[in-house]
């Protein structure tokens, strides 16, 4: 059996402290890489903030970050991450609100 890929890694050519790393993050687009992009640049300790998709083909993306003051970028990930998660649960949360809150037009599409 094929061992699993891991979700994030560290790509070669990483500063030994982390103060510039890229890393590839598994089986996602540029979806989440807009998105953790701008987290990231929101971080005054963070000199630049960048993402790719190496290839249409590739099932990942490429983030590279880098700090200043020779910071760990992959605490500024993960931080970004966890601000994102963040966002995501106060949005789901006001969304849910709104929907039990608010009234809406509702109407059944038949063909």
């Amino acid at each position: 059996m094929a061992e699993p890929i891991p979700k994030i890694r560290i790509l070669k050519g990483a500063a030994p402290d982390l103060s510039a790393a890229t890393y590839q993050i598994h089986n996602e687009s540029h979806t989440i890489g807009n998105a953790l992009r701008w987290m990231i640049m929101k971080n005054p300790k963070v000199e630049f903030c960048g993402y790719s998709l190496p290839h249409p083909s590739e099932n990942h993306i490429h983030v590279r970050i880098q700090m200043y003051d020779n910071l760990s970028s992959l605490d500024a990930l993960i931080e970004a991450l966890d601000n994102l998660d963040d966002l995501c649960s106060t949005i789901d949360d006001a969304y849910t609100v709104s929907l039990r809150r608010d009234k809406y037009e509702v109407w059944d599409e038949k063909s």
